[in-house]
């Protein structure tokens, strides 16, 4: 049994009739509160704190990436209410897709769940790159051999990749605890960088200002404002991936109360410990020479500490990074785990099995991401800087997506149930979109992320080739469709 709706030609989807297993296949199991779910949203994101933001100095110098900062920051805020409420209305796995599918119909859910997609896959290669950076520099500070220079790299993201894509195979419930373990540590290092960078004697704020400026230009702008533009896509850094929350709507008790609660906790959690990275770890190693650091927390460390204690110390930086592959691998896998059940992606990545976990989903978004490390670092490019803008510009392509989700939601289903109610409302959410579009155009400007956007093209001309051929005429009633093709007036139900 087959229906169709959405109109007629390209636009309709069809919907396929499923056999009784069919969900009993693909289920999930709620294992965590609030506090699991604070820690998952905060492990994902952490390791912006170690690598990554540090790039947005060298684009706009110091003082330009701290207004950057400062507007993203904003961004976050206003978006994490809107996507509160949306998933307090709407608590399915689905997220993003989720909310799109609602208020833009089936080609809006896969376009914005596409994004999400790449967003966290790639985010996930980002991580795992700057991880292996790390633990490479520690191996080499303490046996003097370096896998790198042996040109075995890779061999990090293998094993890297193959111990957490494990670690989320065995239940949810693991993954919510080792969550909790790692964010806490990792909020530990970064407290004790800063105590340690204020007792060391070696904070110097004026070096946050060393940038030698262009013409016409200062020292708290040496680039001009122009390039605060070029900084926001590495300011993101330090908090994407906290929008993941609503991915784990089925493994979490109480979502619509706990989602919103957790939002809150986490953006403030992330603000605290940026402020402390943005402001002391150039203030111990001069912003010029932060700028171009693949280990900036590191480097930090080693500027306070004596060479033998900063190696050890230093070890304990790796888990920051490795906090953030837990949290974004076990968002990449409830991302295809909800695209695949409604039909969007091939049915065998949302399979879960005994362990009430995606382990097709887990596995194939980290093949996908290593290969992709693996093609851009051994084709001549440097791969961290590579993904990292792959990831960035499909997380603003989910923002701006979702945003105009929340606004044509409240225009089109005024009457859904809404649990939770942002409290900027609509012009939150259109600010926050447009910050997102900003930060697209940046991408879009900037010829030092013109491989990424020739990347994102390609994907989503083969991804809508595949949707238009094939995808929308498999889609199956999920909780997100059925809620969706009702006009909001379905019961929400996860098939148990």
């Amino acid at each position: 049994m087959s229906s169709t709706v959405s109109g007629s030609g390209l636009g309709s989807v069809t919907y396929v009739a499923t056999d009784k297993d069919y969900f009993k296949k693909r289920q999930l199991k709620r294992t965590a509160g609030a506090f699991g779910l604070w820690a998952i949203g905060v492990s994902a994101v952490v390791s912006g704190d170690f690598s990554g933001w540090n790039g947005g100095i060298a684009q706009a110098g110091w003082g330009g990436f701290l207004i950057a900062a400062g507007v993203v920051y904003v961004m976050y805020v206003l978006m994490l209410n809107s996507i509160s409420e949306m998933a307090s209305a709407m608590p399915h796995t689905g997220g993003a897709y989720s909310f799109a599918r609602a208020a833009m119909g089936p080609w809006g859910g896969f376009f914005t769940g596409l994004a999400e997609t790449v967003e966290y896959v790639m985010t996930a290669a980002t991580i795992v790159y700057f991880s292996s950076a790390y633990a490479d520099s520690i191996l080499m500070d303490i046996s003097g051999f370096s896998l790198t220079d042996a040109g075995y790299q890779w061999v990090w993201w293998l094993a890297i990749y193959a111990i957490f894509v494990a670690l989320n195979w065995v239940g949810a419930e693991t993954s919510f605890r080792f969550a909790q373990v790692v964010s806490i540590a990792a909020l530990a290092i970064v407290a004790f960088f800063g105590v340690g960078a204020l007792l060391s004697g070696k904070v110097d704020f004026a070096s946050l200002f060393n940038i030698t400026p262009t013409a016409g230009h200062s020292s708290f702008l040496p680039f001009g404002v122009g390039a605060i533009f070029f900084a926001m896509p590495f300011a993101m850094w330090l908090f994407l991936g906290i929008e993941q929350l609503p991915l784990a709507a089925e493994e979490v008790r109480d979502p619509e109360r706990n989602i919103p609660k957790a939002s809150r906790l986490c953006i403030l959690t992330l603000g605290l410990s940026a402020i402390i990275v943005v402001f002391l770890n150039p203030s111990v190693m001069g912003a010029a020479a932060l700028g171009g650091s693949d280990e900036p927390l590191l480097d930090g460390f080693r500027a306070i500490l004596p060479g033998n204690l900063a190696a050890i110390l230093s070890a304990f930086a790796l888990i920051g990074l490795l906090a953030s592959v837990q949290g974004i691998t076990f968002a990449y896998g409830r991302n295809l785990y909800s695209l695949s059940r409604a039909g969007y992606y091939p049915a065998f990545l949302s399979l879960t099995g005994k362990k009430k976990t995606p382990y097709w989903g887990l596995v194939v978004g980290a093949v996908i991401g290593f290969a992709a490390l693996f093609i851009i670092a051994y084709g001549g490019e440097g791969a961290g800087s590579v993904v990292l803008n792959i990831a960035v510009w499909g997380a603003v392509l989910a923002y701006l997506l979702q945003m105009v989700s929340y606004v044509l939601l409240r225009r089109h289903m005024p009457n859904i149930k809404r649990p939770f109610v942002s409290r900027f409302g609509v012009p939150g959410a259109v600010i926050a979109g447009l910050l997102s579009f900003a930060i697209f155009v940046a991408v879009l400007l900037n010829p030092d992320y013109r491989l990424a956007v020739y990347v994102m093209v390609g994907i989503y001309l083969a991804a809508t080739v595949f949707f238009a051929a094939y995808g929308r005429k498999h889609l199956v009633l999920s909780p997100e469709e059925e809620f969706a093709a009702s006009g909001g007036t379905a019961a929400y139900k996860t098939h148990d």
